[in-house]
């Protein structure tokens, strides 16, 4: 027996896979279950033909042994084993892959043979825990068993053995435990359970293990009855996997109770989703899915620690936790599953190309998330508003972020008060709403529905009979900014926008009046020089007497928030101040400002405070305002 020699480019690709492209040492096993699958599903294919074969479908079986004292971990199959020859070639050449070969010779119309491990470098992952691999394979129709040994880099020998069944088994003599790595773990049998749960749940046939298990011992005849039970250990051949996914039924096959299970038992939530997407696509590219919409936001949803993506598997076997590019950030609250053998893996099966298929598939689970939301918001509107009140702000960031990007996508899954219906209503409900003569849909953004329904020019809405939509989340305001129109009409904020509420005649009146004012106006800046930048009258003040509004297109409210956000790169926004010159308050500062300046100029202090109360503004002195009233009364 020789020892044989790795080619040179293979010494430097599994010294390249061991310290850098398998991110994770624990998927080793994933990789050798997977491989003990596509063994099993070369002899079940052959079993189809070939009757000398002897094994049933529910024959075929994977079985792990952990030997505690010895440091030995075994994968073994009794799929269709491997010759001198298949061992040299897909174990002692890397990156050559016997499954893969056995797919290419498939004739053409049975190349649809499900084979997972196509790429040939998954089982070099076991160098990663251990220090010696060692393969006995005994190849279907053949009387010889072989072994393969390694020890890494350093190279391979093949050798006869005695096995009498037909298949494989690795034994991987694991790495001494060090202060950084404890190898030991993979030997414990709660680790190789929740490791099998994890990855390779969904192997089509069973993963077993002698489990350690305990029963209460039968009391012997005469033994009093009082005694406290006394317990055995036992040892039992389990399986471990469930192997038919959810997924992979057809939906009349499963109850909204296996559903519901599902989702607790996947993503570890009390409480039950309030919907499900059950997906089967057969076309350009091939999957299934099974998505959930969540009744709650987890904890840490809208922080940066949350982590979003769906669970992708191929053929049953997880391929990553958290594929992100299954899901649009706007959606990023779905979870779920899909699993596909149609996408293009890189050699470490950790990481996915971008590629036409993904992009397939992520466009299509996008779509089939908004119809159901849309479905939701329609039939269940109760559940809708649940939804919405846990993920709404989510997707109003999906509206603002890429520069609107996605604004048409997710305009019509919008909720906002309506201040006339006093109850939140989508985008297309309040214009459906809106009476003939209405050309605008009025929206008012603030910290409360409260504070808003204060506003001035609210109440002028109100006297004609128009709604309004109140905001009241920091993102809000943004939102129709972008947007810009909804079914043609434009969006106009009570706080900074022309209501283009004043008729003809009215518009003439408030030109009179403003000519009127002129000299009112210009004494009015001066008088609160440095906090205006101007005044001027209005006519959509209803019956209150002042209100202040902003001057250059930002709000108030963005100018708060961007105060919380990035205080440093907050600009102030100057103000405007509103006159209503119908009023009694304002026409008598009028004659004050001719007959008595110094106390006008006090009442314009007065009007100025009044105009901060009602926008919602710190007044910035309050013991001097409260000695202005003082002194005025």
């Amino acid at each position: 027996m020789s020892k044989k020699q790795f080619k040179a480019e293979s010494k430097r690709l599994l010294d390249m896979m061991i310290n850098s492209i398998y991110t994770h040492q624990e998927i080793f096993l994933r990789e050798l279950i997977s491989n003990a699958s596509d063994a099993i599903d070369k002899l079940a294919y052959l079993a189809l033909t070939d009757q000398n074969v002897g094994l049933n479908r529910e024959d075929f079986a994977i079985e792990l042994r952990a030997d505690k004292k010895l440091g030995l971990l075994t994968v073994s199959d009794n799929g269709i084993g491997m010759s001198k020859d298949e061992l040299e070639q897909n174990l002692g050449t890397i990156a050559k892959s016997g499954s893969l070969q056995f797919k290419q010779e498939l004739d053409k119309e049975q190349r649809d043979v499900d084979i997972i491990g196509q790429f040939g470098v998954g089982f070099y992952s076991a160098f990663m825990v251990a220090d010696t691999v060692t393969v006995l394979s005994k190849k279907y129709g053949q009387e010889e068993a072989w072994m393969w040994q390694s020890s890494g880099a350093d190279g391979y020998t093949i050798s006869p053995c005695e096995k009498t069944t037909v298949g494989t088994e690795v034994i991987l003599k694991l790495k001494a435990d060090s202060d950084d790595e404890k190898y030991s773990r993979f030997l414990e049998q709660y680790e190789l359970q929740n490791l099998v749960k994890k990855y390779s749940d969904y192997i089509r046939y069973p993963i077993r293990m002698e489990m350690e298990k305990s029963r209460q011992k039968p009391k012997a005849e005469g033994e009093d009855e009082d005694k406290e039970p006394e317990w055995e250990s036992y040892t039992e051949l389990s399986t471990l996997n469930s192997m038919v996914p959810v997924w992979l039924k057809a939906k009349k096959d499963v109850t909204d109770e296996e559903y519901d299970g599902f989702y607790k038992d996947k993503f570890f939530d009390f409480e039950k989703p309030l919907a499900h997407i059950h997906i089967s696509v057969e076309g350009a590219v091939n999957y299934k899915a099974l998505l959930y919409i969540p009744a709650r936001a987890p904890y840490d949803f809208y922080t940066k620690d949350y982590k979003k993506g769906l669970q992708l598997y191929s053929s049953g076997v997880m391929i990553m936790e958290h594929c992100e590019d299954l899901v649009p950030d706007h959606f990023r609250f779905v979870r779920g599953v899909v699993d596909t053998a149609d996408l293009s893996l890189n050699i470490s099966r950790e990481m996915l190309q971008h590629n036409r298929q993904l992009a397939i598939i992520s466009g299509n689970l996008e779509k089939k998330i908004k119809q159901e939301l849309l479905s939701m918001q329609k039939d269940r509107r109760e559940d809708y508003e649940k939804f919405f009140a846990a993920f709404g702000r989510q997707l109003k960031y999906g509206i603002v972020s890429d520069y609107g990007m996605h604004k048409d996508a997710l305009q019509d899954l919008l909720l906002f008060w309506s201040a006339k219906e006093q109850k939140l209503v989508s985008l297309k409900e309040y214009v459906e709403a809106m009476p003939e003569e209405q050309k605008h849909i009025y929206f008012a953004a603030g910290e409360s529905n409260a504070r808003l329904a204060q506003l001035p020019q609210y109440q002028r809405l109100q006297e004609k009979g128009f709604d309004v939509l109140f905001m009241t989340e920091d993102v809000d305001e943004f939102v129709p900014r972008t947007l810009m129109n909804y079914m043609e009409k434009d969006f106009r904020n009570l706080a900074t926008d022309d209501l283009d509420l004043s008729s003809e005649e009215e518009k003439k009146a408030a030109e009179a009046a403003a000519a009127d004012w002129k000299e009112g106006l210009d004494f009015l800046k001066t008088a609160l020089e440095g906090r205006i930048v101007r005044a001027e009258v209005s006519a959509d003040l209803g019956s209150h007497p002042v209100c202040l509004v902003p001057e250059g297109g930002m709000s108030f409210e963005m100018e708060k928030y961007f105060k919380r956000v990035n205080p440093e790169m907050a600009m102030p926004v100057e103000k405007v101040l509103q006159l209503n010159p119908e009023h009694p308050m304002v026409r008598k500062l009028k004659t004050l400002i001719t007959e008595d300046p110094e106390k006008a100029k006090r009442y314009a202090q007065v009007l100025y405070a009044q105009g901060l109360i009602l926008a919602d503004l710190p007044i910035e002195d309050p013991q001097a305002y409260t000695e202005l009233i003082c002194g005025l009364l």
